[in-house]
């Protein structure tokens, strides 16, 4: 995942996306793609706000360029967080928010780079059930939206609550793609650990 978000170079093989082969020299040339990641540990800076956050190195300025326009960056905030329908106060220290809504940040954050696909490393480890549930429909409405979602868990009941479809790699290895409605989580277990899971019956 990170070398399609430019993070590390690739030394061999090919990428490609939107069936045509691409080179992603960094992270910045990943964001021009459309391609963003939301990383297990959130990549946010606590002291500033929600808006200050999302916008962070694109700032609004005003006509003397010198300064930044904090009045449109908030508003341009306030608009990316109702389309997601989320009460969140743009102006808001992210230091002072829950763990899902710093997560919930983040999603705007790539939203606001126009991500077409969006890697999502674990993204419940840390949520409660009802997080979980809000995560969910940004990830719903997401999809509505025609964004692409990449989910990595080790979580089976989520995998089969919100996929189209399952890729496992085992050891760096591409195992295979399936259809969710197709396998089971047994078989989904078996493919990641390589051979059939029985429970030991008690005599």
């Amino acid at each position: 995942m990170k070398v399609l978000t430019g993070v590390y170079r690739k030394d061999e093989g090919s990428i490609f996306y939107k069936g045509e082969e691409v080179q992603i020299a960094d992270t910045r040339s990943a964001q021009k793609l459309g391609i963003g990641m939301i990383h297990q540990e959130l990549n946010l800076a606590p002291h500033l706000t929600v808006a200050q956050n999302i916008f962070i190195g694109k700032e609004p300025r005003k006509a003397i360029r010198l300064f930044l326009d904090d009045k449109e960056m908030n508003r341009q905030t306030a608009l990316l967080l109702k389309q997601m329908k989320l009460d969140i106060d743009p102006t808001t220290p992210v230091a002072e928010l829950t763990v899902a809504k710093q997560q919930m940040v983040e999603i705007i954050k790539a939203i606001s780079y126009e991500s077409q696909v969006l890697i999502m490393d674990e993204p419940t480890a840390a949520l409660s059930d009802s997080e979980i549930d809000e995560l969910f429909r940004m990830i719903a409405q997401l999809k509505e939206k025609g964004v692409g979602i990449v989910y990595i868990s080790h979580r089976m009941a989520e995998l089969k609550r919100i996929t189209d479809r399952i890729t496992v790699m085992r050891d760096g290895t591409y195992i295979d793609t399936v259809q969710t409605p197709d396998i089971s989580i047994d078989q989904i277990i078996a493919m990641m650990v390589g051979r059939e899971i029985y429970q030991p019956v008690k005599p």
